[in-house]
């Protein structure tokens, strides 16, 4: 529990570098915004459509007594407005990463260059971003789709879908939020994936917290630089968890 907390905490110290890179940062809320108001405009269309939608897809309750029909429908709605909002948060996060890149981008290198002084050499361009994203979305609809099922469950359903699927976003928030800096530094996909496994709970923990503030409304806006920013954070916790050395890094210059 207590790596788990120091996780959650590093997103708190992404929030911290407003401080020290704001220009930076400030930037990272402009493809955050755009994507979340999509996002929020989709989800307040189906939750107009929903009523309607669950009545279509259960056309088998419609002899079924009033409290039993009206039941499965709750459930059904439920687990379905559930699911769409996991899928809306990997795809904001999937969309926001790959529309905003040049910015995230940006930011990642000014956290290395604050709290190390250099910047790692490999490179992190724009289609391997894309790619991640891709992976993040293929995954998250993975997640969407197992979050839901568990949501039919009578009784239960509701919160396990939600307890499940939060956990699993999160996974897949730290994982990519954090592929940046550990790219950079030469480290292929499996062996990231390693990395992670090694300091399992406190990865868990900071994709647990940003995925939480991704579920408030606007949240994605204001706390996607500060996620950003603390994975950045994570990924050099890992790498001195696991005393795994990364390729040598140019030294740069301080901003003017």
């Amino acid at each position: 529990m207590r790596e788990f907390m120091r996780g959650a905490g590093t997103l708190g110290r992404g929030f911290g570098m407003w401080r020290r890179i704001p220009g930076a940062m400030a930037l990272g809320l402009v493809p955050a915004a755009i994507v979340a108001l999509l996002m929020l405009a989709g989800l307040i269309a189906l939750g107009m459509a929903l009523p309607q939608l669950v009545v279509t897809l259960t056309p088998f309750a419609e002899g079924w007594p009033e409290f039993w029909a009206g039941a499965v429908r709750l459930v059904l709605g439920v687990a379905t407005f559930g699911g769409a909002l996991f899928l809306a948060a990997s795809t904001t996060t999937a969309l926001t990463l790959t529309l905003g890149e040049p910015f995230y981008d940006r930011i990642w290198r000014a956290v290395e260059r604050d709290v190390t002084g250099s910047i790692p050499e490999a490179g992190y361009g724009f289609w391997r971003a894309a790619g991640d994203a891709l992976s993040l979305f293929l995954r998250g609809v993975g997640v969407a789709l197992l979050a839901w099922l568990v949501g039919l469950v009578p009784v239960v359903g509701g919160v396990a879908g939600a307890a499940l699927g939060v956990a699993l976003t999160g996974r897949l928030l730290a994982d990519e939020l954090s592929s940046r800096a550990l790219t950079a530094r030469g480290i292929g996909p499996a062996e990231r994936k390693r990395l992670l496994r090694t300091s399992r709970a406190r990865a868990l923990g900071f994709g647990v917290a940003t995925q939480l503030c991704f579920l408030i409304p606007f949240g994605a806006i204001a706390v996607m630089p500060a996620a950003v920013a603390g994975a950045t954070l994570l990924a050099q916790d890992v790498l001195r968890v696991s005393a795994v050395p990364g390729p040598p890094v140019r030294p740069t210059a301080a901003p003017g």
